[in-house]
């Protein structure tokens, strides 16, 4: 299990969650995310700089073909036995009327670690979020977004053969005249600025904090 004493600086207990994510240590995160509400640290910085820069950090061993899926997977497991602890102890932003995000993976893609990410994120931000899940129809996420009265519609993949989903709800909004009712996002892997420009979407962010301020900017836009 990590090595970690209570006397530790905050910041030292954050570099240690990440450590022990991208170390597949599962025990490790768990125990010191409840050392981090023993102690009284923020609930959300200890995600954000310690869960989330893990798995960040592993992504980037994968991409680097150090780490494959299997190892990416057991990533995730120690991440979320991290976020199991945590998550209870998030303060919530406090606003007057919630906005609303409609999120989810695009059809033909399963891969929702950062989606549940952003999702987790945007929650402790202030959001009510309407998380649609994986391999969602693009008609979903339009019909989902009317029905809720979204500000925003918060696309993923980590695929490149499902980017096409993104352009595509972006069409379906315009040919339905709802384009200008609604902020659209994208992320992932595959994608970029210049690819969330083409398709017409609002906006892009590679990172899961980075998409929350995205989608605190963009919503301020549409309210």
């Amino acid at each position: 299990m990590t090595n970690q004493t209570l006397s530790d600086s905050p910041a030292d207990l954050y570099q240690s969650l990440s450590d022990a994510v991208v170390g597949m240590d599962e025990d490790g995160v768990r125990a010191l995310a409840n050392a981090a509400v023993e102690r009284g640290v923020d609930a959300y910085t200890a995600i954000d700089r310690g869960l989330v820069d893990g798995m960040s950090r592993a992504g980037v061993l994968f991409e680097t073909e150090e780490y494959f899926i299997p190892e990416l997977l057991i990533c995730a497991d120690a991440m979320y036995a991290g976020l199991d602890v945590l998550r209870p102890h998030i303060k919530r932003a406090s606003t007057r009327a919630r906005q609303r995000v409609v999120i989810g993976v695009v059809e033909g893609d399963t891969h929702d670690i950062g989606k549940n990410l952003v999702k987790i994120m945007l929650d402790a931000s202030g959001f009510e979020v309407i998380d649609l899940g994986r391999d969602v129809p693009p008609q979903r996420f339009v019909d989902e977004a009317v029905a809720h009265g979204a500000e925003v519609i918060a696309l993923s993949t980590l695929m490149t053969t499902t980017m096409d989903a993104m352009a595509e709800v972006v069409t379906l909004l315009r040919d339905a005249g709802l384009r200008d009712r609604f902020r659209v996002v994208v992320g992932g892997g595959p994608i970029s600025q210049k690819f969330s420009e083409r398709i017409g979407a609002d906006g892009y962010s590679p990172s899961a904090p980075g998409a929350v301020k995205l989608v605190k900017q963009l919503a301020g836009e549409a309210a």
